[in-house]
């Protein structure tokens, strides 16, 4: 059992909520279940021609399964399950915030592991639930792929580019307590924007535990490293980049491993200052 403040960073408050390591594993396994659940019946209803939801735009339809699966994860960041896990639902984040101090190392393993069974337990739920239909060469489990005029080297440096914005950007809210609470819309925002922005280019992945499971079930795996490795390697690189600013500006480290941010650490600070 660890608690915050004792992941590797000296500076960072505590909220005091325990760390259990592999039963905060099941939940995210929970959770990235949920979300991939989510991202399937959304791709089901918005996508097939057989569709009474179907949108005939391809564009105005990766815009409206952005919007939801925004939506999705600030409702499963600021669930019970998610405050108790920390909701990362991607391993590229649990990576981050374990090279930024936030999270401790020994757990990433557990909670890699358990997002990417997630993935593949979510799209299977999926697939038992809407049927064949998920399955069709125009759905394809809603496993992503990057546009013809892509080639790899643009897809995998995308997909970092992603993860590093992501990253700094976690890093920014969670190292303020006053507005980490803020975070879970940030999150939920940025993903929609990732996905409206550049689904109908790169795919709009950004998540390894997004792409894994359709991938596997669809038998898409051809570019399947790039949407596993690429978002690992940016993850890396904006962490870096956060600890590079904590020691050149003296920013301040992330208060909590929980992308919901933490409270007990906003009133921590606050009795520090008075």
């Amino acid at each position: 059992m660890l608690r915050e403040g004792t992941t590797g960073s000296a500076t960072a408050p505590s909220d005091r909520r325990p760390l259990y390591g592999l039963a905060d594993a099941a939940w995210e396994f929970v959770l990235t279940s949920v979300l991939l659940y989510c991202v399937v019946t959304a791709a089901r209803w918005l996508t097939p021609p057989d569709s009474p939801l179907a949108v005939n735009s391809a564009r105005a339809a990766t815009a409206i399964v952005g919007a939801v699966v925004g939506i999705i994860l600030v409702v499963l960041i600021t669930s019970p399950p998610g405050r108790c896990s920390g909701a990362h639902m991607n391993p590229a984040i649990s990576v981050a915030l374990w090279l930024m101090g936030a999270f401790p190392g020994r757990y990433v393993p557990a909670y890699a592991a358990a997002q990417l069974a997630g993935s593949v337990a979510g799209t299977a739920l999926g697939r038992l639930c809407w049927g064949p239909v998920v399955s069709r060469p125009s759905l394809r489990y809603a496993a992503v792929h990057p546009s013809p005029r892509w080639n790899t080297a643009a897809l995998a440096v995308t997909e970092a580019g992603c993860l590093i914005l992501v990253v700094v950007m976690v890093g920014f809210f969670l190292a303020r307590p006053a507005i980490s609470r803020w975070l879970p819309y940030a999150v939920g925002a940025a993903t929609a924007l990732i996905i409206t922005v550049l689904g109908q280019l790169s795919g709009g992945s950004a998540n390894p535990a997004r792409q894994l499971g359709p991938a596997l079930l669809s038998g898409g795996t051809r570019l399947l490293w790039v949407y596993l490795a690429a978002p690992l390697v940016g993850a890396s690189i904006g962490a870096a980049v956060h600890c590079l600013f904590q020691r050149r500006l003296g920013t301040p480290a992330p208060c909590t491993y929980r992308l919901c941010g933490s409270d007990a650490a906003l009133r921590n600070r606050t009795r520090q200052v008075a």
